[in-house]
């Protein structure tokens, strides 16, 4: 056994790491709750949160009037994406609680890159496209504060 990673039984929580991985794991139930709303959302009002019928240039009637397929292609590109939120999600939620809470060092950075990875690549559009409101992204930034907070105490009691 490598003895530069702290190992512990996968069913032992690392005492110290613990409030850590809880923390990990709520901006992982943050992802899933804002998958659910963006679920809901596409369809009640159609427009994401925090968005409004000027950001996307037309209402949900609008849209449906000018072409049905369109409409239909936007929504399941919303429904897909909830869907992916809601995984990322539940894959944060497991690694912080069966691998973080274990002192699993590769389950702390893999709960990290993964949720930034998608950050990362979805964010520049969003201010490209003047989608960058603070209803829209701030849930999101939030998630990543409490990601980054779970993760710092999670890395400094795993690195003892």
């Amino acid at each position: 056994m490598n003895t530069h990673y702290q190992m512990s039984s996968p069913m032992t929580a690392v005492p110290s790491a613990v409030l850590g991985a809880k923390v990990v794991a709520l901006s992982g139930l943050g992802l899933i709750g804002y998958g659910i709303l963006v679920l809901i959302l596409n369809f009640t009002t159609f427009i994401e949160l925090g968005l409004t019928p000027d950001h996307v240039g037309a209402t949900p009637e609008q849209i449906a009037a000018f072409s049905p397929q369109l409409y239909d292609y936007i929504s399941h590109v919303q429904v897909a994406l909830a869907g992916l939120i809601i995984a990322l999600g539940l894959a944060v939620v497991a690694l912080a609680w069966f691998g973080i809470r274990t002192g699993q060092k590769w389950a702390l950075w893999t709960a990290l890159v993964a949720p930034v990875s998608a950050l990362v690549i979805a964010l520049p559009l969003h201010y490209g496209y003047g989608l960058d409101t603070l209803g829209h992204l701030g849930p999101i930034y939030l998630n990543v504060a409490l990601l980054i907070a779970g993760t710092a105490l999670s890395y400094n009691a795993l690195k003892e």
